[in-house]
């Protein structure tokens, strides 16, 4: 399922060549993933309490349109992978036409307060972790 994020492109994003500089789209995929997570029901606050901590191991990311100031973006979040201790989120950032400005794929993984991998608790295994059926994507 995907789960939509809206954005703004701010001045302060754009390079010298007055586009979304490169190094931004890194901000977009975390503050999509963040919101991804809220909407999921995914208690990000409440697993850091319980002590385990979830965090990005690995991004692969493809650049194919430029943003430009002001344009109105869409972050799209796709859960495509579910071990047990780590997943993938497929994540395009998109203009309000469609064009596709960016897309990745997010590897993240548990880690206990040692820094150890870890199962994620039961807890917070929420449906959303979860790919359906049609967005699994196979190793």
């Amino acid at each position: 399922m995907k789960y939509l994020t809206p954005l703004r492109v701010r001045t302060y994003e754009c390079d010298s060549y007055n586009h979304v500089n490169n190094a931004v789209y890194l901000n977009y995929l975390e503050y999509g993933r963040m919101d991804f997570l809220k909407q999921i029901g995914f208690d990000y606050k409440g697993i850091i309490e319980r002590g385990f901590y979830i965090y990005v191991a690995h991004i692969d990311i493809y650049y194919k349109a430029s943003a430009f100031f002001d344009d109105e973006l869409v972050i799209e979040s796709t859960s495509v992978k579910l071990k047990t201790v780590s997943g993938v989120i497929h994540q395009r950032v998109l203009k309000a036409d469609g064009t596709l400005c960016a897309e990745a794929d997010v590897t993240w993984g548990c880690v206990n307060k040692e820094g150890r991998p870890s199962k994620i608790p039961p807890e917070f295994m929420v449906d959303g972790l979860r790919p359906a059926p049609s967005d699994i994507i196979s190793d």
